[in-house]
């Protein structure tokens, strides 16, 4: 798929790849150039160790409740791959 980037510097991810990719309006993304190649994906959420009895476990900070369209979403997803 070809697309273009506009005088502003901007260019437009077609709705099939977003979906795929799970790309959202206000998702923060890290973009990189590699070897020619620019990069773009979702950026890590950022995690606390908390000590959970004797082990250490990672917890998504500030991660809040999922919306209802996330949680359809993420199963569709899921789903099409197991098929």
């Amino acid at each position: 798929m070809t697309v273009t980037i506009d005088s502003a510097g901007r260019l437009v991810v077609p709705k099939s790849i977003r979906d795929e990719a799970g790309l959202r309006p206000n998702l923060p993304l890290d973009i990189r150039c590699h070897d020619g190649r620019v990069e773009i994906e979702p950026a890590p959420r950022p995690v606390a160790r908390v000590k959970k009895g004797r082990v250490a476990v990672a917890v998504a900070v500030s991660a809040g409740m999922l919306s209802a369209e996330t949680v359809r979403d993420t199963q569709r997803r899921l789903r099409s791959r197991q098929s």
